[in-house]
């Protein structure tokens, strides 16, 4: 910088103000010029030039002159005004010379696939910069990997459809996702781990002395004791700690206790390698095993392998790890524990199949050569309580030109091999619908038997075997009210019903949209029959048909008909009612005490009759077992209809509608006179045209 100065010829006096001001001037031309000196060794230009050299592995702030923050960045930078080149942050400017700070252009940089951010090189580092513990996150707390979710290969996908709704995963996925809201937990150390460099050891000692201290490994394997010099700890087992300080300190002191834990253990690097879902450089603890590293990186992908993960040691031959003695026989004999610079490798995935339907846990298994059907069942848990041991089907992948799925008996496939790709459905014993026929019927009977309950009975019972299993009727059973259900008939039913509620939704959609309007008052009363219609729809919509059958009994029946059950039907027999219901548009709704002497006419009459505006001719009455009787069946007016002189029965129910198209009297005049004009207007029109 002197001798730059010393070629410029400037008065004495100007030499301080340029000497302060230059460099600025200088960083800023640099930070203008970032793009064109990015390619060019930022280094060796700024100490040419006498400026401070900010290399690019730095992250941090940078002080200006003044001691401002000057640029956050990588790259070359500046301290003098706060820009730099490359991705910074650029802070106040530091300089005393009042200027504005300069910011370099920003220069756009390509994006990368998500996977692949973090990962330097191909492979993820976590520490995060030099100053910061291994494990430990800028701000001192315990580093958690985000989380990466599984991604299912091609034949999982392939077996989810299969399996459809039930959820099919691979055995063991749900193991390797981390949980990242747990902290993490402080490990017992085991009695034979070998104490290393960088290890915290924990020693008190009371009695003759009081010793209460931490001591750290060194670097050749050795702590010192308070006048009883150093020792040499390392490749020791943690078991026998105490015993080698005693003597260390026996050689001292007497009469004395001591006690030895250790505190803060070295955290070491390891290499997650091969199809992992986050494969890196991984800081672990020291009492790291290969499965915790592996769960700590995602676990295998889709691709990767669950049985074939090597943990590879400088010096030695690879190990071979299999995760499946974990998750099916909780076997961690193979579950070495890590030591620094190790590398777990997980290897392609292997020949996998899926075990679906009445197994435990149906899910894709990865298979080792040799191992066959009764390996794979073994690995979810074994068949279920209803499985139908007699019947398993095997869908061979390379079977493509012959027949795809074959049944065999689970006696004969159990040490069948299995090849890649095969499919295994395991069929339950109580899914399948045997024919009518060969069912036995599980019915239900309730109400005035003695019996009542659940019976199974043979496949060609029919009402009358119901009724002896129950004992028989009681001396108050209603035989003719008998409610029968039948779920065959209920499903039928509301099929039924569904077809007869849309296609109601049709002809009132067609009807509103197709009537020709003239005034106001026909849209307004147009709009409120919708509504109407609508409302009732909704109405119908939450009644759901209860699949009863009608039984063709005479009133003073004592048995039932000679009808064969089937499976889930069910049984009701009442109590012999005692009333006569009358509702609808009548004067005073309610039940009458039935006495057998009275007809439908006279209840109605005991209801005060029907109301002016009730509908007497679509009056219906509603019996016991599930008939209905309507007046529209006779002729003539209600007292001249069947329903006038019909004997009442015990349970009946008579209901009278409302009449729906009402009208008034002025109504009827009014429509009548504009017919009458619409007559006289064209008769006189007529009478004109033949003059």
């Amino acid at each position: 910088m002197n001798i730059f100065l010393s070629t410029m010829r400037l008065p004495f006096s100007l030499v301080p103000v340029v000497q302060r001001s230059l460099p600025l001037v200088i960083a800023t031309l640099l930070g203008l010029a970032a793009p064109a000196l990015q390619a060019q060794s930022g280094s060796s230009l700024s100490n040419s030039l006498g400026l401070p050299n900010v290399t690019g592995g730095y992250v941090g702030p940078v002080l200006g002159n003044n001691g401002n923050t000057g640029s956050t960045g990588s790259g070359l930078g500046s301290s003098y005004g706060g820009t730099g080149v490359g991705s910074s942050t650029y802070g106040t400017q530091g300089g005393s010379m009042g200027m504005p700070a300069t910011q370099s252009p920003q220069v756009p940089q390509q994006a990368l696939d998500p996977r692949l951010q973090g990962r330097p090189g191909g492979l993820r580092t976590l520490q995060a910069s030099p100053n910061q513990r291994p494990g430990l996150s800028a701000n001192g707390q315990p580093w958690l990997p985000e989380a990466v979710p599984y991604v299912p290969g091609e034949f999982e996908q392939y077996v989810q459809r299969l399996a459809m709704p039930v959820p099919v995963r691979r055995l063991g996925a749900e193991l390797m996702q981390p949980d990242l809201s747990a902290a993490d937990p402080l490990p017992v150390v085991p009695a034979d781990y070998l104490v290393v460099p960088g290890d915290e050891l924990a020693i008190t000692v009371w009695g003759s002395v009081d010793v209460d201290t931490r001591v750290q490994v060194d670097r050749s394997g050795r702590i010192t004791l308070p006048r009883a010099g150093s020792v040499m700890v390392a490749g020791t087992r943690y078991s026998e700690l105490p015993a080698l300080l005693n003597r260390q300190l026996g050689k001292v002191f007497r009469n004395f206790n001591l006690n030895v834990s250790l505190g803060q253990l070295r955290g070491m690097r390891v290499y997650l390698t091969g199809f992992v879902a986050r494969p890196g450089s991984y800081v672990v603890g020291a009492l790291s095993t290969v499965s915790s590293a592996l769960i700590q990186a995602g676990g295998p992908t889709a691709a990767g392998s669950f049985r074939r993960i090597e943990l590879r040691r400088r010096g030695q031959a690879p190990v071979a790890f299999d995760l499946y003695d974990l998750l099916v026989s909780g076997d961690r004999r193979a579950d070495q524990v890590l030591q620094p610079d190790d590398v777990v490798h997980v290897l392609p995935v292997g020949p996998q199949v899926a075990l679906l339907g009445s197994v435990n846990q149906p899910a894709v298994v990865e298979l080792k050569p040799g191992e066959t059907l009764e390996s794979a069942l073994k690995m979810v848990g074994g068949l279920s309580s209803v499985a139908d041991v007699n019947r398993l089907s095997i869908e061979p992948l390379d079977d493509r030109s012959g027949a795809r799925v074959f049944d065999v008996p689970l006696a004969d496939a159990a040490r069948r091999p299995l090849g890649r790709g095969d499919v295994i459905t395991v069929h339950s014993a109580i899914d399948p619908r045997q024919p009518t026929v060969r069912q036995n019927k599980r019915v239900v009977i309730e109400g005035e038997v003695l019996r009542p309950g659940v019976y199974v009975l043979p496949a060609a019972s029919s009402l009358a075997d119901l009724i002896n299993q129950a004992g028989g009727f009681t001396a108050n059973a209603y035989v003719f009210g008998a409610q029968f259900t039948r779920e065959t008939v209920r499903q039928a039913q509301l099929l039924n019903y569904d077809r007869v509620l849309r296609d109601l939704e049709v002809d009132i959609t067609r009807a509103s949209s197709t009537q020709r309007i003239a005034t106001n008052d026909e849209v307004k009363a147009q709009e409120a029959r919708a509504d109407a219609a609508a409302r009732l729809v909704e109405k119908m919509r939450n009644l759901q048909p209860d699949g009863r059958l009608v039984l063709q009994l005479p009133a003073d029946a004592g048995s039932l008909p000679p009808m064969q059950l089937e499976d889930g039907d069910r049984l009701y027999v009442p109590a012999r009612p005692t009333s006569v219901g009358v509702f609808g548009s009548v004067f005073n709704t309610g039940n009458f005490v039935f006495d057998g002497s009275h007809s439908i006419g006279d209840y109605l009459k005991m209801a005060g009759g029907p109301t002016r505006g009730a509908d007497k001719e679509a009056a219906f009455v509603l019996r016991a077992n599930g008939s209905v009787v309507s007046n529209l069946q006779g002729s003539g007016w209600f007292n001249n209809g069947p329903l006038a002189s019909m004997p009442a029965l015990p349970g009946d129910t008579v209901f009278v509608p409302e009449e729906m198209n009402k009208t008034t009297l002025l109504q009827d005049a009014k429509d009548w006179t504009q017919i009458l004009y619409q007559l006289g207007l064209g008769l006189a029109g007529l009478r004109s045209a033949t003059n």
